[in-house]
């Protein structure tokens, strides 16, 4: 038995979009996606859902600010 489903976990997903955990936490709350820990495991269609997500509320930084 083989299974190829993508999984991201929410720590990995913070990581990549520079913010805290209990922020990717609380979008998922928002969005309605089960996930209660930074080991939660999310799918690629709900990584996508909370990455447009906080790029849409988030204001993009200037790179002199980084």
């Amino acid at each position: 038995m083989t299974f190829n489903v993508a999984r991201l976990r929410v720590k990995e997903l913070a990581k990549a979009l520079s913010v805290d955990s209990p922020e990717i936490i609380a979008t998922c709350t928002l969005l309605q996606i089960a996930a209660s820990s930074p080991l939660s495991s999310l799918t690629v269609e709900q990584s996508k859902e909370i990455i447009d997500y906080i790029q849409k509320t988030k204001p993009k930084q200037n790179i002199d600010e980084e």
